[in-house]
């Protein structure tokens, strides 16, 4: 039969154990406090980021904003330039109409002056 005492280096005091246990805990426990640390610091950094893009794009909605109203501007001014675009076209048809009457009297007037120079040839023989 054996004793407690036969089984020698085998067995740990229970205090030895409960020391043992105790350091396995902490060490679990200081383990889980670094995880949650580090996720934690992740979080913050996420949340840095977050903050910092809504700074970037509440800035680009401003730009946005002026450059809206910057375009309802010129379609202000580009409205009323259409009035003048509207006589330019009609001085242009006007023009073009001159030029198709001025080439025809540029025919008539050369046919006139053949014809002077053939009654002064004729008169003159």
């Amino acid at each position: 039969m054996a004793t407690a005492k036969d089984d020698g280096p085998t067995q740990q005091s229970p205090d030895e154990l409960a020391r043992s246990l105790n350091d396995l805990f902490s060490s679990i426990s200081t383990m889980v406090k670094s995880e949650l640390q580090g996720t934690n610091n992740h979080l913050e950094l996420l949340e840095k980021m977050n903050m910092r893009v809504a700074e970037e794009y509440t800035g680009f909605g401003d730009l946005a904003s002026g450059l809206r109203v910057y375009v309802e501007q010129l379609k202000s001014k580009s409205g009323n330039f259409d009035e003048y675009v509207q006589q330019i076209d009609t001085i242009e048809q006007q023009v073009t109409e001159f030029e198709a009457v001025v080439s025809m009297l540029d025919k008539y007037v050369s046919l006139l002056e053949s014809k002077v120079h053939y009654v002064c040839r004729n008169r003159s023989s």
